[in-house]
């Protein structure tokens, strides 16, 4: 089973919160190359699918698909790990935010492999990396050590897809609202509509995100937060974790092949 279970219960609202942004958008696209056909494996409510280019979106989410705008791709309901098409279907296999929810993490990316002909791209989370983002780090440190258990070192990933590694930083006025783009913006995670759309939240032990709260809302309130990472708001950007894996699948072999 891929995400579906979890989604169809903490995905209402989702798309409320949950926009691409331009400048991350940007990046997948730039990772996708000449790819004319893409299958964007579990797709969501479609955010960050090119407009212009054929693709086909992969979710097993009843809730999330009820989401996708009236305009989005055509969608398809299964999981990463059993994908409903023949070998070498794609120019392109797309994975945004959402290998950490697959069962089953190695056969997701083998079928990625299969179904696509020129590349993979995934965007993701280094675990090492997020570990030091003052949030996990300082407030709730449950979430980083959930994702431990779904997720393996990022070189490791990117050995096993023989992928390059990009860094993608967030903007400060970061349009989506995953975990961490609100780093520059703490007071946004006080607010539960915010945190709803989060996926990390939703899968920690809820004492666990009522006591995170009352420590970030007192750290603010008292100042304390902004004296610990006030600079971080006049900030551009920052590196808190999030990479681009793209793996060029007519080029690489696994050991032993031809």
């Amino acid at each position: 089973m891929s995400k579906s279970g979890d989604y169809d219960t903490i995905g209402r609202g989702y798309a409320l919160s949950r926009r691409p942004d331009p400048r991350i958008a940007r990046q997948i696209l730039d990772a996708l190359g000449d790819a004319s056909t893409v299958v964007n494996v579990g797709a969501g409510t479609g955010s960050y699918e090119p407009s212009h280019l054929a693709v086909t979106a992969v979710e097993p989410s009843i809730e999330m698909i009820r989401q996708r705008p009236p305009d989005a791709a055509p969608v398809v309901r299964a999981i990463a790990e059993q994908l409903p098409f023949k070998d070498h279907s794609f120019d392109a296999a797309l994975a945004v935010l959402t290998i950490h929810h697959w069962r089953d993490l190695t056969g997701g990316l083998a079928e990625m492999r299969r179904v696509a002909r020129q590349r993979i791209v995934i965007l993701t989370w280094d675990i090492a990396a997020g570990a030091s983002f003052w949030l996990t780090a300082n407030y709730f440190p449950e979430i980083t050590a959930f994702d431990s258990t779904r997720l393996g070192p990022i070189d490791e990933l990117a050995d096993a897809l023989g992928a390059k590694v990009i860094p993608v930083p967030v903007p400060r006025d970061c349009q989506d609202g995953f975990l961490a783009a609100f780093w520059a913006r703490p007071e946004e995670y006080l607010d539960s509509r915010r945190r709803a759309s989060i996926s990390g939240f939703a899968q920690i032990p809820q004492q666990a995100v009522e006591s995170g709260v009352e420590r970030l809302a007192h750290d603010l309130r008292e100042g304390a937060w902004d004296g610990r990472f006030g600079e971080l708001r006049t900030r551009e950007s920052l590196d808190v974790g999030y990479r681009l894996l793209i793996a060029d699948v007519t080029a690489h072999t696994s050991p032993g092949g031809s």
